[in-house]
């Protein structure tokens, strides 16, 4: 069993069926009697009003990811869970694709934060180290890059979407894709919140 669900009743939403229609609904009364050892991600459901304290982290196992199905989700939401020990939170209704990314992102030893909350640590992040990275010099990381790619991978470090990015520099949003999909490539990187490591030199 790959996908394990965990709410307090056993109905699977339609968005989770088409996602994973093998994944299995268990009560989360029951979940004491269910060892998990076997599925690969633990998704389970915070309803509204409940607190994260409220399913973890009792539903933590050392042999499956865990990620929340929010029914309110919020990046101040997202971080407390995320601090508990998950690999991710993602809204209880999202669309049968997101749920697939998010589970590509966890499986493979990422954490799914969401666009919003990561531009957020992305620029913060920038922002908190501007003063490392023009001592450091970011230059020799990015030397592989074409003046373009050097110019978008500072932009992704500033916490920039592909639209903001693309604004900035008169290009289309497909020519930003094209570029970063150059710039992880040459550097690396697996996703925005690592190119940004790199960028900001605490990841070489």
């Amino acid at each position: 069993m790959n996908y394990e669900i965990v709410d307090t009743e056993t109905k699977m939403l339609d968005n989770w069926f088409q996602a994973m229609p093998s994944a299995r609904v268990v009560l989360r009364s029951a979940i004491s009697n269910q060892s998990g050892d076997c599925a690969k991600i633990r998704w389970c459901r915070l309803r509204a009003g409940e607190k994260p304290a409220d399913i973890l982290p009792r539903q933590l196992m050392p042999k499956a990811h865990v990620v929340v199905f929010a029914d309110e989700p919020s990046d101040a939401l997202t971080l407390e869970i995320l601090a508990a020990g998950a690999a991710g939170c993602c809204n209880t209704h999202a669309a049968p694709e997101v749920l697939q990314q998010v589970a590509l992102v966890v499986e493979n030893g990422g954490l799914w934060v969401g666009q919003s909350l990561l531009q957020q640590l992305v620029g913060g992040m920038s922002r908190a180290l501007a003063q490392r990275q023009l001592s450091s010099g970011n230059a020799g990381r990015l030397s592989g890059l074409s003046e373009r790619e050097g110019q978008v991978a500072k932009l992704v470090a500033d916490g920039a979407s592909n639209k903001e990015i693309a604004e900035q520099l008169s290009i289309a949003e497909r020519t930003v894709k094209a570029h970063l999909t150059a710039i992880f490539e040459k550097t690396g990187a697996r996703d925005r919140l690592q190119l940004s490591l790199k960028v900001n030199g605490l990841n070489r």
